[in-house]
This record gives C-alpha cells, structure tokens and sequence, in this order.
C-alpha cells in the first residue's frame, strides 16, 4: 500500500502545485472555449472524489459529498482549494497506509459503476481519473495563462 499511497501524494501534490501556479483567484474559475470544467472545479472534483470513495468508504474517515457542487461552485480562493488538498492528502495518506493489504482483493463497499469490483482494481481507476484530471487543470492553466501574458 506503500507505493500506491506514494503515487497518490504525488499527483496530489502536484495539482497543489499547478493551483497555486495560477496568477490570480479569479482565473482559476475562467471558462475557456471547449473547455468546460475550469481547474477550481477540477480540483474541488478531485478532492470530493478522493475524500468519498477513498476517504469515507475506505477510512471511514466522516465526508459528505455533494457532486453537483464540485462542477457549479465559483469563486473560491487558492488558499481555500489548497486547504482541500490538503485535506485530501491526508485523508488518502492515512487510509492507505492503514489499509492491510489483504483488503485489496475484497469488494469494493459500493458499486459505483454498476458492477462490483475489487479494492486493488476501484484503487487504480481513481489514480487514472486524478492523472486525467491533473492533466486538464495542467492545460487549462497554460491556456489561461498564456491568454494573460498577450
């Protein structure tokens, strides 16, 4: 679980960083042609996700979720997301590592996709769907960046 729970503090790491690599608040919230999920939104999805199916079903760890938020909310800080991450951070760190190995090949508490599957196999969806993300907050800050530089 050790090196699974690494690749998570990585990438979360790494979307802490491109948060904070935004020159302002507000265009952390732009909306760009094509582009429909601005990073604020993609990070507070990020975090959502991880805290529901890592955090609260995994580590018990108490989270309420609210889904339609993470994409319609506006306005918030670096600072706030970056707390978000954080907590995140923790959050999985903690289940993770706490995790027995053993676990991996139960069945995962929910059927999130209309079928079971194991521990091990929902694990490494989520680190693909955070990597995705990662990638589009990543262009959706060099695009909006760019635009701020002309």
């Amino acid at each position: 679980m050790k090196e699974l729970s690494a690749l998570y503090q990585r990438d979360l790491e790494k979307l802490a960083q491109e948060i904070a690599l935004y020159p302002s608040d507000e265009l952390l919230w732009q909306i760009i042609p094509g582009i429909i999920n601005p990073g604020g939104n993609l990070a507070i999805h990020l975090c959502g996700n991880l805290r529901e199916f890592i955090g609260r079903q995994l580590g018990e760890i108490p989270y309420t979720r609210n889904r339609a938020y993470e994409f319609s909310a506006t306005g918030r800080s670096k600072s706030e997301l970056l707390d978000e991450i954080n907590t995140t951070k923790k959050a999985v760190h903690d289940t993770l590592t706490g995790l027995d190995p053993s676990r991996l090949e139960e069945t995962y508490p929910q059927e999130v996709f209309g079928y079971p599957m194991n521990i091990h196999y929902f694990l490494l969806h989520l680190l693909a769907h955070l990597s995705y993300h990662l990638g589009q907050v990543n262009y959706h800050r060099r695009i909006i960046t760019a635009e701020e530089a002309h």
